[in-house]
């Protein structure tokens, strides 16, 4: 996996790079993350390597202990179960905002994340997935034109990711995955609101039991 980074806009790529190596599980939950081994793989020095790892930090990522330094948040199931629950809350309710307010270039974007989406499931790209789903649900969200149900999922973002990447991680969850984001897109295009809402919920309640399979199969191992 290459990490190394471009001289314009080194803090916020370098935090970009290692945000998408936790995800994609190229650092794994609990692994110590060595400033001089980072420095090495980035190409940057030591102090934008720890700017960078303050902010994934503050985005619950990384966790830095006194006396033993930064390391992989390892995410327990009982904060998992938590953010399922915001997210079924919260994305119901956005789904079937979006379904009464979404624009025709918002569905349209819509359904090019959604495809964007299919196309990783069928070349098995597991970062493109992410980055896939990511974008239907942001688009989602500005189209349902709720700013406080945004921000409180976007405060989730990379926690939300890191546990798709794992639910995804699942023998058949991705194809699944797209048939169940296919009917939140479809009740959006046909502006039922209590239609998108309960395609939105059951997403998330597959996506959960998927995610709790997987970690559990991590602690096991």
């Amino acid at each position: 996996m290459d990490l190394r980074v471009a001289p314009l806009g080194v803090q916020s790529q370098a935090v970009d790079k290692l945000r998408e190596a936790i995800v994609s599980g190229h650092f794994q939950p609990g692994q110590r993350l060595v400033e001089a081994e980072l420095c090495r793989l980035l190409g940057i020095s030591r102090g934008s390597v720890r700017e960078a790892l303050r902010r994934l930090e503050g985005e619950r990522l990384v966790i830095i202990t006194p006396n033993r330094g930064p390391s992989v948040t390892e995410l327990s199931w009982e904060e998992a179960a938590q953010i399922y629950e915001v997210r079924a809350l919260l994305e119901g309710e956005a789904a079937a905002l979006a379904a009464r307010r979404a624009t025709e270039v918002q569905r349209t974007a819509m359904a090019g994340a959604l495809a964007a989406f299919d196309t990783a499931v069928a070349d098995d790209d597991a970062l493109s997935r992410i980055h896939a789903t990511a974008r239907f649900y942001d688009l989602m969200l500005a189209a349902c034109g709720n700013g406080v149900i945004e921000e409180v999922l976007r405060g989730l973002h990379a926690r939300i990711n890191l546990l798709r990447s794992r639910s995804m991680s699942r023998q058949g969850r991705a194809p699944q995955s797209a048939r169940e984001m296919r009917a939140i897109l479809d009740a959006v295009q046909a502006r039922a609101p209590a239609a998108a809402r309960k395609a939105a919920l059951l997403h998330v309640q597959a996506a959960c039991a998927a995610a709790k399979e997987a970690m559990a199969e991590r602690q096991v191992a």
